[in-house]
């Protein structure tokens, strides 16, 4: 992601001094959970603007050039353009935010991307991912070749090692989790994470973005974060540049859905070929 906070002094004394209400937290997240959606076109529209802060990605230690490639058509195309047509929204550019892969798979997706004729941005986890836990110079250089492929933006697994000891670092987004763990992307987790983003504005003026990242499978999953979103940071985090989905399934539902608005019936499988 693009630098915004360097040079911003942290300030460890504020941070040790946070305190969370817990049951706080689980109340605003049932809160959320429970609400209903938005129907008919609404709900459309929203599922469109979800697929434009999706990352699709692909983490599969079978990952071959072909699948990459296949991923990043689907990244430019992600919902048949006939369903576009049928919305209007043919003509609009909508693509998903990013395509997300291993640092091996960069060149790969970089050069299926400027095959397809399209510039969405290449993301790729480094530093040792998903456990972070090997040499720093084994990290930067992980970092240093993604970026010499061609990867503009590096989601980095941080040195946990770090964080529990408190030596705190900053950054321009902060992600819930790596998607490789038992348990990824909570909604309790995830308000807490955002108001200690909105803190950090209030105190510093410095936006940092924000990515939940697992376990986003459906599309009234996506409805759930984006009103998170919304309500907890406002409108001018829903843009790519702060607020990303890390998700790989996730487009295929989001695309049914909108099948179904459209034709009045949900799709077989063989009707919406994901790659």
């Amino acid at each position: 992601m693009s630098a915004r906070n360097w040079g911003t002094e942290l300030d460890l004394s504020w941070i040790s001094k946070i305190q969370v209400n817990q049951p706080a937290v689980l109340r605003r997240a049932e809160q959320i959970q429970a609400r209903r959606t938005v129907k008919k076109e609404w709900q459309a529209a929203w599922l469109l603007k979800a697929v434009t802060f999706i990352d699709l990605t692909t983490l599969s230690g079978d990952d071959t050039s072909s699948n990459v490639q296949r991923l990043c058509y689907k990244a430019k195309y992600p919902i048949r353009e006939d369903l576009l047509k049928a919305l209007n929204m043919h003509d609009k550019g909508i693509t998903t935010a990013a395509v997300c892969v291993y640092p091996a798979r960069v060149s790969d997706a970089v050069k299926a991307l400027k095959t397809a004729g399209c510039t969405i941005p290449v993301a790729s986890v480094a530093t040792g991912f998903p456990a972070g836990q090997t040499h720093l110079k084994t990290r930067l250089e992980e970092i240093r070749l993604a970026v010499e492929d061609g990867a503009t933006e590096i989601d980095v697994v941080i040195n946990r090692t770090l964080v529990l000891t408190g030596q705190w670092e900053g950054s321009d987004f902060i992600k819930t989790s790596t998607g490789k763990e038992t348990v990824n992307a909570t909604f309790p987790v995830a308000i807490v994470m955002l108001r200690a983003i909105r803190d950090f504005f209030w105190k510093t003026g410095n936006k940092i973005g924000f990515k939940p990242a697992g376990g986003i499978r459906s599309a009234k999953d996506s409805l759930a974060w984006l009103s998170l979103i919304k309500e907890e940071l406002g409108d001018e985090w829903l843009t790519p540049e702060l607020f990303r989905i890390g998700a790989s399934t996730l487009l295929s539902d989001i695309e049914r859905q909108i099948y179904h608005h459209v034709t009045g019936r949900y799709a077989a499988y063989h009707d919406l070929p994901m790659c």
